[in-house]
C-alpha cells in the first residue's frame, strides 16, 4: 500500500540500499582495483521477506577491468552486507547478491544498429 508520499515500503528500502551500496563501493571498500573507476548501482531487487537483494551494478571499462571488479565487489558482498546492516534501519539485513547489468551495454548496441540502419550502412 503507498504511503502518503505515493512510494510503497519496499520503493522506500530500495531507494535507500541504492545510495548506501553506491556510497559504500565508493567510500568503504578499502580495494584499490575500485579506486577512481566509474561503478553505478543500477537497480536493487529485494525479496518480499526483506532477507535478500540483488544489486544491479553497472561497471565502465574493457572486459578485463569489469571483471577484475566484479571479482572484487563479490568478494566484498558481505562487508557491504555488514555496512548496510548498520546504515539501513531493517528488522533483517538482507543477503546481497551482487550481478553485473550490461543493460546500458545492450542499449547502446541497439542505438548503434538503429543509427547504421537509418544510413543505410545495413
Amino acid at each position: 500500500m503507498p504511503s502518503r508520499s505515493g512510494f510503497s515500503r519496499g520503493d522506500k528500502v530500495r531507494k535507500a540500499m541504492m545510495r548506501e551500496v553506491s556510497d559504500i563501493i565508493r567510500g568503504e571498500l578499502n580495494e584499490p582495483a575500485l579506486v577512481n573507476e566509474v561503478i553505478s548501482v543500477t537497480d536493487v531487487v529485494i525479496s518480499p521477506d526483506n532477507r535478500h537483494a540483488k544489486v544491479f551494478v553497472s561497471i565502465l571499462g574493457d572486459d578485463e577491468k569489469r571483471e577484475t571488479i566484479m571479482a572484487v565487489l563479490i568478494e566484498s558482498q558481505s562487508k557491504i552486507r555488514q555496512h548496510v546492516g548498520q546504515r539501513v534501519r531493517l528488522r533483517y539485513t538482507p543477503e546481497i547478491e551482487i550481478r553485473y547489468d550490461d543493460s546500458l551495454e545492450r542499449g547502446s548496441r541497439v542505438t548503434d544498429l538503429l543509427n547504421q540502419i537509418s544510413k543505410g550502412e545495413v
